[in-house]
């Protein structure tokens, strides 16, 4: 069996924003190898998420309208981990959407659904953060 890792890197310049990055994973899939197999991507930072939907405006706006409706930014002082920074609500939206996502791997692709691809989705953005893919298979 094989593993290949690659990291990702974003610097979105707004607080929150929304990556398609499958041609990213396909791209580290491509570069591993590897023809079948898993791969794990993870968000490595508490206030981001990596996972799978369609790539629909209309879905991308419901998920932020969604998530504000939980999760709201504002007030900062309804939150007591706001002592310190303000994105409680970054990582209440991270635990929401999730840290990761897997996928499998048949003869060198994606094995996706109709319609899938894998986002990355930022909470608390205008600084520098990590994706991490791992590939592992044959």
């Amino acid at each position: 069996m094989k593993s290949y890792r690659k990291e990702l890197s974003f610097h979105l310049p707004t607080r929150r924003g929304l990556v398609n990055i499958t041609n990213d994973v396909q791209q580290a899939i491509d570069e591993s190898g590897i023809k079948e197999g898993l791969v794990l991507i993870n968000a490595m930072n508490i206030t981001a998420s990596v996972f799978i939907n369609d790539d629909e405006g209309g879905l991308h706006n419901d998920y932020e309208k969604w998530l504000e409706g939980l999760a709201p930014e504002k007030p900062y002082s309804q939150y007591q981990h706001n002592g310190y920074e303000d994105n409680a609500d970054a990582h209440l939206k991270r635990t929401i959407m999730g840290r990761e996502t897997t996928c499998a791997i048949t003869n060198g692709e994606l094995d996706f659904g109709t319609w899938e691809q894998i986002f990355y989705f930022e909470f608390d953005g205008k600084r520098t953060k990590r994706v991490l893919i791992k590939i592992i298979g044959e």
